[in-house]
C-alpha cells in the first residue's frame, strides 16, 4: 500500500530517483517567487530525510519540494508555495524538517489549508526554547529528536515544545547540526507506516487517531531527565 509523501527540504540525490514521483524548486529571483525544475541535493539534508522515511516505509512515493539554497536559507513564502504545490499533487503527509523563527501569515494560511483537507503535517520543533513555525501552528505534529530512542523507537513527550521524539541519527549514524530535523524524519516514517495501515483496513484517520497510535507504540514517556 503506497503513501504519497511530500518532503520540503533541499531536494534529493540521483540514486533516489526511483522513489521520487515528482519534484519542483521554489526560489526567489528578481524580487519574485518562482517555481522551476529542482536540482540534485547539494546539502545532503533533504536526501537524508528521504532515506530515513524510506527506511521506515519502503513503499513511500516521494514528492520533493526544494526550498533551500546552497547556504541552507529559505523563506516563509517559499515554504508556503511548496505546501500549496504538494497539496495539489495529492500527498497524504508532508515532512518539514525545518523551523522558521517568525510567524508569517502566508505560511499560516498554507498550513491551515492543508490541515483542513486532512493532510498530515509533521514538522520539527526544538525540544525546548522558543517556538518555531510551522510546528507551532494548530493541527501540526511537533516532532523532535530524543537521545533515548533507537532507530525504531518513539518517545511520547507531550510537552510545551514537542509532541513526540524519535531517533536523532541518520541511517549513516551521523548527526546533523539539529537532531530535531532527523527526529522529525523518523517520526514521519512512523506516521507513514500508520497511514498505510489505516488505508489497508479502509479505516478513517486524523491527527488525533494517529497521535493515539504513536502513544501506544511509544517506548518512553515524558522528557528525558538528566541524572547527576
Amino acid at each position: 500500500m503506497s503513501v504519497r509523501v511530500g518532503v520540503i527540504d533541499s531536494g534529493f540525490r540521483q540514486n533516489q530517483l526511483n522513489w521520487v514521483d515528482d519534484s519542483a524548486a521554489f526560489y526567489l529571483h528578481d524580487g519574485g517567487l518562482w517555481m522551476g525544475e529542482s536540482t540534485y541535493d547539494a546539502m545532503e539534508h533533504g536526501a537524508r530525510i528521504i532515506d530515513i522515511i524510506h527506511y521506515h516505509y519502503p513503499d513511500s512515493i516521494f514528492l520533493s519540494a526544494q526550498v533551500f539554497n546552497e547556504r541552507g536559507v529559505t523563506t516563509a513564502a517559499q515554504v508556503a508555495a511548496a505546501i500549496d504545490w504538494l497539496c495539489e499533487e495529492g500527498v497524504q503527509i508532508i515532512n518539514l524538517s525545518l523551523g522558521l523563527r517568525d510567524d508569517r501569515e502566508v505560511l499560516a494560511q498554507a498550513i491551515a489549508k492543508v490541515v483542513s483537507k486532512g493532510i498530515i503535517i509533521s514538522a520539527s520543533s526544538p525540544a525546548r526554547g522558543d517556538p518555531v513555525y510551522p510546528s507551532a501552528y494548530p493541527g501540526v505534529f511537533r516532532m523532535t529528536g530524543d537521545a533515548r530512542c533507537s532507530i525504531n523507537e518513539i518517545t511520547c513527550l507531550e510537552t510545551e515544545f514537542a509532541d513526540f521524539g524519535g531517533h536523532v541519527l541518520g541511517l549513516d549514524n551521523e548527526q546533523a547540526k539539529a537532531g530535531a530535523s532527523l527526529g522529525c524524519a523518523h517520526m514521519s516514517g512512523h506516521l507513514v507506516k500508520l497511514i498505510a495501515e489505516f488505508q489497508a483496513s479502509s479505516e478513517a484517520f486524523d491527527i488525533a487517531t494517529l497521535a493515539a497510535k504513536l502513544k501506544q507504540q511509544s517506548s518512553y514517556f515524558g522528557p528525558e531527565r538528566r541524572v547527576k
